[in-house]
């Protein structure tokens, strides 16, 4: 029979374990770890009975409490829903100007609004729909196509380039790689672009300008006007203004214009509901006076 022997520091036997001269203890398992040890199981076996725990082939046990997680939260929803309807309904039946004049249903917009545009245009506009390069800036007012209500309104339901049959057409000729244009008439238009916008300019493109005014004057009024500012019936941006879709570096108005641009936004009919679609016509309508 092997001799129970104890360490001579704290008078506490060992196990008879021994790594390198050093003795491992017999140490018993504190009693707080096994007292939670038991609480926990007390509470694992309670919950099992009371609440719905577990799998039976199709089904599952019921608890006693009766409780079901999904008639809760399928109870909320319809809660949510009916709430909801007490406004969205207004909505449905009243016109944009009819919303857009109403202070209580114009709270609703900016609240619901912004989890729409959140969930369905941050992604290209940013979370303050401030855009970025090849995607509007919405809160700078700079429309393409209309900043009306209803011409957002069609905006959002049609898209513009995209798969509906209605989509709003629009696309910007690539001047230089098609031939119509020489490489140093796209540098001299480029400079009278800028120019447009008071851009700081190096002295060699000051020098195009003149040429360049005659080049636009030729080839791109159609679009943009006589005086560069745009036309929202074509969805061509206005030049004299600070807001660029691309960028206002030389080189990237060069290639703009060297290259062309085709813009694409989805249609958002069928994807979104009516009143979703106003919600978000009239939210992006308010952006300006939220940037400020």
């Amino acid at each position: 029979m092997a001799q129970e022997r104890h360490d001579p520091a704290t008078g506490r036997s060992t196990t008879g374990h021994e790594w390198n001269g050093i003795e491992e203890l017999e140490t018993p398992i504190p009693r707080v770890v096994l007292f939670f040890l038991a609480a926990t199981t007390l509470i694992a076996i309670g919950y099992w009975i009371l609440m719905p725990a577990w799998p039976i082939g199709v089904t599952y046990t019921k608890g006693l409490l009766g409780i079901d997680q999904r008639a809760i939260v399928t109870k909320q929803v319809e809660d949510a829903a009916a709430a909801r309807a007490s406004w969205t309904d207004r909505i449905a039946e009243a016109s944009l100007d009819e919303i857009a004049g109403d202070p209580d249903l114009m709270q609703h917009v900016r609240e619901a609004g912004r989890t729409l545009f959140i969930d369905n245009c941050a992604a290209c506009h940013g979370t303050q729909a401030t855009g970025g390069p090849g995607f509007p800036n919405l809160a700078a007012k700079a429309w393409l196509w209309g900043g009306e209500p209803e011409t957002i309104h069609e905006t959002i339901r049609v898209g513009i380039n995209a798969s509906h049959a209605e989509t709003r057409v629009s696309q910007m000729m690539a001047f230089g790689r098609d031939g119509t244009l020489e490489r140093e008439q796209v540098r001299a238009v480029a400079a009278y672009v800028r120019s447009l916008s008071d851009l700081p300019m190096s002295t060699g493109h000051q020098a195009l300008i003149e040429i360049g005014k005659e080049v636009f004057s030729a080839n791109c009024t159609a679009c943009h006007g006589e005086d560069a500012t745009g036309s929202t019936d074509m969805g061509a941006p206005n030049l004299t203004d600070v807001t660029w879709i691309y960028g206002s570096d030389p080189q990237t108005v060069f290639a703009t214009i060297y290259s062309g641009r085709q813009g694409l936004m989805p249609n958002w009919e069928g994807r979104l509901s009516p009143v979703d679609m106003k919600l978000l016509a009239l939210y992006v309508g308010t952006l300006e006076e939220e940037a400020k």
